[in-house]
Formats: C-alpha cells, sequence, structure tokens
C-alpha cells in the first residue's frame, strides 16, 4: 500500500504492502505505469516465507527501492518488525531488476538506533527528502499510529545541519488533508506530496492524497474542485434539478434496491453473477469534450472484500476494483479513466468479471472540461 516510485527510463514503477488480510506481511507489489494514472500489477517482490523476518505475524513496511550503480543492483530498503512494534529494524534485499524476484539480506537497527517508518534518499533524488536548489526539504509525520495529523517540514543546506524548526507545511487543523506523509516526488518537474490516508478497521480500504508542493513555500492544497456532471443511476443532477434517467437499461436479473446514503434513495443491485449475469447499461452519457477524462464511479460493497465489474466504455472493457463500503447503504468511489466521445452518444455498461458479482451502482461523475 504505502507508496514508492522509481523511474527507470520512461516508465514508473511502485512498490508497495498488500493489506489486503490486515497489517501482517503477506507480500510487496510491484505495479508499472507510464502515465501514473494507469497501473498494472507486474509481480512480487517478496512474499510470505515459513519463518524469519518474512514470517507470519511479522511486519514488513515502507518498501523503498533506489538504484545502485556500483553493484548495478536494485536496492529496497524496508521497516522490519515484531507484531507488536518491538524490534524496529532496516530490513535490505537486492534484486537485478526493478521488478524482479528480491533476496532478502536481512534487517538490523543502524547505527543501534531504532529504525521504524524509514524513508531512503539518494542525493539527488529522494523521497520525503527533497532538494530544490541548494536547499533540503525534510517531510516528515507526527507519531498517531494509523491517524492522520498535521505534518511537518525542516530545511538545511546541509545534511547535517543546522536543520530549521519544524513547520507545518498544510493548513493547521486539516491533518494535511486527512493524511500522512508517503513520499515527496518530481514528476517532470512537478513535485508532488503522496501522503496515506490509513483506514484502520479494513486497511486494504486506504487510499492516498495526491497534492502539488511549492517548495519555495512548501504547501499542499487540494486545489480548486472539478466542476463535474453526475449521471444517477435513477436520476441526474442538473442545475439542481433532479430527473428521471429512461436511457438505463436493466437486464439478466439488475434490479432496483433501496439505498438510504444514495443518490433518490436508490442503487442498481444484482449486477454480475453466474451466466447469464445482471447488466446495468447508462445510455446518453454526456462528455463536453472528446477527452480522456477520469469517471467517479458511486457504488456500494457490503462484502468484506473487494468486489469486481467489467466496465465496459463505448465498447472498451476495463476491469475495476470496488472496494468494501462502510455498509450496504453508504455509498464509496472507485475512478475509471477512459475515453469519452463529445456529447451524450457515450455508453457505459457494467456486467460480470469472471462470473462475480459486481457492486451496487448508485451514480456516476463525470468530470466538465
Amino acid at each position: 500500500m504505502e507508496v514508492e516510485f522509481i523511474q527507470v527510463g520512461s516508465t514508473y514503477y511502485w512498490a508497495g504492502e498488500n493489506k489486503l488480510n490486515g497489517s501482517s506481511f503477506q507480500s510487496i507489489n510491484c505495479y508499472s505505469s507510464t502515465d501514473l494514472v494507469n497501473w498494472k500489477f507486474n509481480s512480487y517482490l517478496l512474499t510470505l516465507q515459513s519463518s524469519g523476518d518474512l514470517g507470519p505475524n511479522r511486519v514488513v513496511e515502507r518498501p523503498h527501492i533506489i538504484y545502485n550503480a556500483a553493484t548495478a543492483k536494485y536496492v529496497m530498503w524496508m521497516h522490519i518488525d515484531s507484531s507488536n512494534y518491538g524490534e524496529a529494524k532496516a530490513g535490505v534485499a537486492t534484486s537485478d531488476s526493478v521488478c524482479g524476484t528480491y533476496t532478502y539480506l536481512g534487517a538490523s537497527q543502524p547505527l543501534g538506533y531504532q529504525s521504524r517508518d524509514l524513508n531512503v534518499f539518494k542525493d539527488t533524488d529522494g523521497t520525503a527528502l527533497y532538494k530544490s536548489g541548494d536547499t533540503y526539504f525534510l517531510f516528515a509525520s507526527k507519531l498517531s499510529g494509523w491517524a492522520p495529523n498535521d505534518n511537518v517540514y525542516a530545511t538545511a543546506t546541509n545534511l547535517a545541519g543546522p536543520w530549521s524548526a519544524w513547520a507545518n507545511f498544510a493548513k493547521a487543523g486539516t491533518n494535511t488533508y486527512s493524511s500522512q506523509t508517503a513520499a515527496v516526488v518530481n514528476i517532470n518537474g512537478v513535485v508532488m506530496y503522496m501522503g496515506d490516508r490509513w483506514q484502520a478497521s479494513n486497511l486494504m480500504t486506504s487510499t492516498y492524497n495526491s497534492t502539488d508542493a511549492n517548495m519555495n513555500s512548501p504547501t499542499t492544497s487540494t486545489g480548486s474542485s472539478t466542476q463535474q456532471q453526475e449521471h444517477g443511476v435513477l436520476v441526474r443532477a442538473k442545475l439542481g434539478q433532479k430527473q428521471r434517467l429512461p436511457q438505463n437499461t436493466l437486464a439478466n436479473g439488475a434490479k432496483i434496491l433501496s439505498c438510504s446514503g444514495c443518490s433518490g434513495g436508490s442503487q442498481i443491485g444484482y449486477i454480475g453473477g453466474p451466466s447469464p449475469g445482471g447488466t446495468l447499461t447508462m445510455n446518453g452519457v454526456n462528455s463536453t469534450v472528446a477527452t480522456t477524462t477520469t469517471i467517479r464511479i458511486h457504488h456500494t460493497n457490503g462484502d468484506s472484500v473487494q468486489r469486481y465489474a467489467n466496465v465496459v466504455v463505448n465498447g472498451v472493457s476495463n476491469i475495476v476494483a470496488f472496494l468494501p463500503t462502510a455498509d450496504g447503504n453508504t455509498p464509496g468511489t472507485s475512478v475509471l479513466t477512459t475515453a469519452l466521445k463529445s456529447g451524450t452518444s457515450n455508453v457505459i455498461e457494467f456486467e460480470s468479471y469472471n462470473s462475480g458479482w459486481a457492486p451496487n451502482i448508485d451514480r456516476i461523475m463525470v468530470p466538465i472540461s
């Protein structure tokens, strides 16, 4: 889950923890992307072993990868610990390729100091330590467990110090927009803050807060709201008015269900399942321009695990994961980046993936360009 990017050529690689079944170590996974929007799973970098540091009920967190040109190896540093966080060690593993199988070498307390939520800095390319001009910026989270807090930063012109006093880099009281520092990365000249948004009761539903940071005066901002148009399953909101959407088509057992927290008090359920599988088709979805955009899909999923759906946009299939929601009446959000045509000729269909049940669908939100 916790973010760490490394760029090799024109491809970004993302090493993260697997939190599907709680906080104990399950695996470290590798994903890749060429645009930081569309990601694919590549491989497992480290997997659960029968014993030792990577064994059952162990803590393996904060994986960070750097390239060692002297040895031609990719080196992963990570937090290694017991289930009660009493060991506080830094672990290391190496691989010949960035997304290859890593060989675990062991763990220790560097210079005798405890090591937990670590980051790795390779001058002049770091993670939560960033250099702009002659100034180093160090970003840190306070100690509040899984909960967010007002994160801070300090500056220096020499890594040995002196360092400035800690100061907030987001508006006080926002808890860094409900996040904790994970990394600071430079994407084509734009410095981005990446923050973990942990959900302690179900870690697999944790997400990120990604915002831009001004290195002259590091402040993060959620930016201005993107205007969006709403395509409800049962209603459409336009200029504050709601009206029926007769264009929606339900087939093969999909049906309307009540949902107290959904728009219009209803949602579409029984999508997917065994053959032929229920389907929801949304006709007449409007886009103000022909563009590739990110659609927000409001859904409910009362299960404890992800549900999947094949979301077909203008004939193009997309497999989308839908995280569990608080219950069957409290919608959550998944996103899909896809191409839309200008006008109202867009068709979006929700159907089964591998004969499984899809989530219940409340509505979709399409940005207005």
